[in-house]
């Protein structure tokens, strides 16, 4: 079997992983917020219900949820490997796993509506490569759902309409305010990226990449770690809950990513994961490959 055939089925086997099996970190999220709410409530029951239906995604093998999202692949890569080499075996790899029912299909021509079929098509899935010193490959796939991504939120600050300014408490003000305007809708509880500072795009890439961290990790700068907790409790306090059902678990956590920007652009960019955080990485070394959450 050639590098490849062989790399390709390690991939059809990390997108299967993260389509079907939420990480530890996610589960036990899910868990600790069920226990704080009463028996018998519609949000225990929710909670109930979306532990059960990760359990059974895992043991079925079966997606998560019924929307596998948009593909999105973070690809670090040592010199002995090609951009040009790498693209098309992920892009087969999302072919077989959508023939394997583990993707739907998902990828819509935006201008003739037609459906590829096959999760691939211009743009899609998004891969974005770096290059690193060590031989081999790492990569990190996300599975973005439609529902999720269509709460996300992107601020020009100063904003005169929630009184947000060009500081930390204006951050705050776009980040609780993005949590209210979802309203439950994306599927909450939510899990929270947030970018601050670069341009319109790179923001919004800051606060995705925010969403590969783990849930219970602590951010190595000490100020943005209490500014991540405290607008996880503060958008906790909103009452609104799993699915807008109302309870004390609006969001999952809030993982906070900055960049330095040009004086006169200021954005704040916000990007909602559901409740289903949908993501594995793979190690491919030497032919060896290792897939963990």
């Amino acid at each position: 079997m050639t590098q490849a055939m062989e790399l390709q089925e390690a991939l059809v086997e990390l997108i299967r992983t993260a389509s079907t099996k939420l990480p530890p970190d996610q589960i036990a999220a899910l868990q600790k917020a069920a226990e704080l709410e009463p028996e018998g409530s519609m949000s225990r029951e929710t909670f109930d219900l979306m532990i059960k239906n990760a359990q059974t995604a895992a043991e079925t093998s079966t997606p998560t949820c019924q929307d596998t999202g948009t593909p999105l692949f973070y690809v670090h890569h040592g010199p002995d490997f090609r951009q040009k080499d790498l693209t098309p075996v992920i892009r087969a790899a999302c072919g077989d796993a959508t023939r394997n029912t583990y993707l739907r299909p998902n990828a819509v021509d935006s201008y003739s509506g037609k459906n590829s079929g096959d999760n691939t098509g211009e743009g899609f899935p998004y891969i974005h490569y770096e290059e690193m010193d060590e031989p081999g490959l790492e990569i990190k796939l996300m599975l973005k759902g439609g529902g999720s991504e269509n709460m996300g939120r992107q601020y020009t600050v100063p904003d005169a309409r929630i009184g947000a300014g060009r500081d930390q408490a204006g951050v705050r003000k776009c980040v609780l305010d993005a949590v209210y305007q979802a309203q439950g809708f994306g599927c909450a509880p939510g899990y929270i990226g947030v970018g601050v500072g670069g341009d319109r795009m790179s923001s919004f890439l800051s606060s995705k990449e925010a969403l590969f961290r783990r849930v219970d990790d602590d951010n190595p700068d000490p100020e943005l770690d209490a500014f991540e907790k405290q607008l996880t409790e503060e958008a906790n306090t909103m009452g609104i809950g799993p699915m807008g059902f109302g309870g004390k678990t609006t969001v999952i956590g809030v993982k906070v990513a900055y960049r330095h920007r040009v004086p006169a652009s200021f954005f704040v960019s916000v990007s909602y994961m559901c409740w289903a955080n949908r993501k594995a990485f793979l190690t491919y070394r030497d032919g060896q490959a290792e897939i963990t959450q």
